[in-house]
């Protein structure tokens, strides 16, 4: 099955190795599924996350070099029923109460009127995709949700 792979993923993957920051063992496992995902040629990207991903990089060097990565994969591509789709997400997940952003709700479109599943770890998104999961009864994710807060 086809995956769309979430911004939180890719920011995983495409992180300066030279940060702070050092990835623990479960961002280790997500970032190797990516791997896993790309090998396989599964790998989507959806417009709104590819812009996400190129946002608020610094310099144009470095602007350059994340476009260039994310080049080889194709996007999903979206239409007008996906943007409704998305809207009817949004405001059933606001029924269960969970807060949810746009292109969130727009990639949950997408994965479920395709037949694709998410890679992402992002709490706002995991929460999503829990409520959609348990209202449809469709599977989403492509991973189970870690400790939703």
């Amino acid at each position: 099955m086809k995956v769309l792979v979430d911004t939180s993923i890719w920011s995983l993957a495409l992180r300066r190795r030279g940060g702070p920051a050092k990835p623990n063992d479960e961002e280790k496992c997500l970032v190797a599924l990516l791997v896993e995902a790309i090998r396989d040629g599964r790998v989507l990207v959806a417009g709104p996350v590819r812009q996400e991903v190129l946002s608020g990089i610094a310099t144009l060097e470095q602007f350059a070099e994340v476009k260039t990565k994310l080049d080889p994969f194709p996007d999903q591509p979206i239409g007008s029923e996906d943007c409704i789709e998305a809207a009817r997400l949004y405001n059933l997940c606001r029924r269960r109460g969970v807060e949810c952003g746009a292109v969130d709700m727009l990639l949950c479109a997408l994965a479920y009127r395709n037949e694709r599943t998410i890679l992402a770890r992002d709490g706002g998104m995991e929460r999503s995709i829990a409520a959609i999961e348990a209202e449809t009864g469709k599977r989403l994710a492509e991973v189970p949700p870690s400790g939703i807060s």
